[in-house]
């Protein structure tokens, strides 16, 4: 029985993790995680600008900061909506963002899908189909930012794989330091898997347990 809980047969110990975990979800933390995960359901729940609000909140964070990007959604608000792309652009760069132009174009260009991305929300059920329409249709979309999105919308079988989950991983010897910061499609999938035999022993969505590892990390909760 113990060994089904903590190793598999790549000879991978998920003992110290799980029991990292362990703890955490018999502290205070548990509260606070279950709280982020039922405002995320309400997020998707509460109409088309403000889903588009949080996939804009998910360009401001590639190669910035979660802390960052909450900052900057709080102050740009219903400009992810109205603003022209030359003022998004300056109120970026006002705000800190390293890519104020880049991210102002990620921006405008999603607006035009907008409406198909809400119709696809509600016509693909499947997780993993809908991440994969995601990345090939909305521009500046990678996988991270595709789960990154989808988990804060209330979905839950994702995984979000920035550095601060691949640090924790390699520190318990579950993954080999990736040779590049930015993960292949291939690479993401790989890691996704060992973060899915986590989910599977503790009991835990991909979502929720991002929340626990992150914190583990980083010793926060954002989104």
């Amino acid at each position: 029985m113990q060994l089904s809980l903590f190793s598999d047969n790549g000879g991978k110990n998920f003992g110290p993790v799980i029991k990292e975990i362990a703890s955490l979800r018999s502290s205070s933390v548990k509260e606070m995680i279950d709280s982020k995960m039922r405002e995320f359901e309400l997020v998707g729940l509460s109409g088309p600008d403000r889903i588009f609000s949080e996939l804009c909140f998910c360009f401001m964070t590639a190669n910035f900061s979660a802390a960052g990007g909450i900052k900057i959604q709080n102050e740009i608000g219903d400009g992810f909506i109205n603003l022209a792309q030359g003022d998004l652009a300056e109120k970026l760069a006002q705000l800190g963002h390293r890519f104020p132009n880049a991210r102002a174009k990620y921006v405008i260009d999603s607006r035009a899908k907008k409406d198909e991305l809400i119709k696809m929300l509600k016509e693909i059920d499947d997780d993993l189909v809908l991440r994969e329409w995601i990345v090939k249709n909305i521009k500046g979309v990678g996988m991270k930012e595709a789960s990154h999105f989808l988990r804060n919308i209330g979905y839950k079988n994702l995984a979000i794989i920035d550095f601060h989950i691949i640090d924790l991983l390699v520190k318990h010897n579950l993954i080999e330091m990736p040779k590049s910061k930015s993960l292949t499609p291939k690479k993401y999938l790989e890691v996704e898997d060992v973060l899915r035999e986590i989910s599977k022993k503790t009991g835990l969505h991909l979502g929720e347990l991002d929340l626990y590892l992150w914190y583990l990390e980083t010793g926060k909760i954002l989104k």
